[in-house]
């Protein structure tokens, strides 16, 4: 009786493993079409992917939770995928996004070079990760910029701005700059606001209280409001607890 009861707690432990991992599947996937479409320019298909990937990603965790399973292949699943969607995904789209904009007449003969300078992010990118598995820190909070955070703010500001970013008014040099950039935001060890609530009183959510409301205008903006969304995001972890601070 003992050993039918061990083995069924078993059958039903990896049942729910199993169902865990499968919804980590799903984001790793949704960030391998995504790469696939970035690279031919289907921009919308790239952006709906990794928007997906994200909500996969959320469900993921929660699922973890809810499930009372975690294991050590699904933590390493988890940052493969992550990278994937989060950083390879965005990287291509940026990839391709170098192969249209404006090169200055120095940086021409560089113009079928350049364009690899995305892989960067990808880069930055696991290494937020790999510092987030490791650092205890960030269990209730994040240091640096979340990787789902890059990647929808680069998802939805070549989706919305497109027609700018690949006009003279823009260059490769500015979007290289910008780049690097979030590249530094990725890894820095600055304080980054996180949305949880241990309480509703605002006393102890000003900040977040601040970001959600600043949040409602830029709904506004269509496609690139997510792009503004994360700037704000931006703007509120960095400067608002020295602003409170005076």
């Amino acid at each position: 009786m003992y050993y039918c009861t061990y083995a069924l707690g078993l059958l039903v432990f990896y049942i729910q493993l199993l169902h865990q991992l499968s919804i980590t599947c799903c984001n790793l996937i949704c960030g391998c079409m995504a790469v696939g479409c970035a690279f031919y320019g289907q921009y919308h298909y790239a952006v709906a992917l990794i928007v997906l990937g994200a909500v996969f990603d959320f469900f993921d965790g929660m699922a973890a939770r809810a499930l009372g399973v975690s294991s050590p292949i699904g933590k390493e699943l988890d940052s493969l995928a992550d990278v994937v969607t989060f950083g390879v995904a965005p990287s291509a789209i940026l990839f391709h996004l170098f192969h249209e904009v404006h090169y200055p007449e120095a940086l021409a003969p560089l113009e079928d070079y350049v364009p690899y300078v995305a892989f960067l992010m990808a880069a930055f990118s696991a290494l937020r990760l790999a510092k987030f598995n490791i650092d205890e820190r960030q269990h209730f909070g994040f240091i640096g910029l979340p990787t789902p955070a890059n990647a929808l703010f680069w998802s939805s500001l070549v989706l919305g701005e497109h027609a700018f970013l690949v006009s003279q008014k823009f260059n490769a040099v500015f979007l290289f700059l910008f780049m690097l950039l979030f590249c530094f935001l990725l890894v820095c060890e600055v304080p980054m606001l996180a949305l949880k609530f241990k309480n509703f009183g605002w006393a102890d959510n000003k900040q977040r209280y601040v970001f959600l409301i600043g949040c409602l205008p830029l709904l506004l903006l269509g496609a690139s409001s997510l792009a503004a969304i994360i700037v704000w995001y931006v703007a509120v972890s960095i400067f608002f607890p020295r602003i409170v601070k005076g």
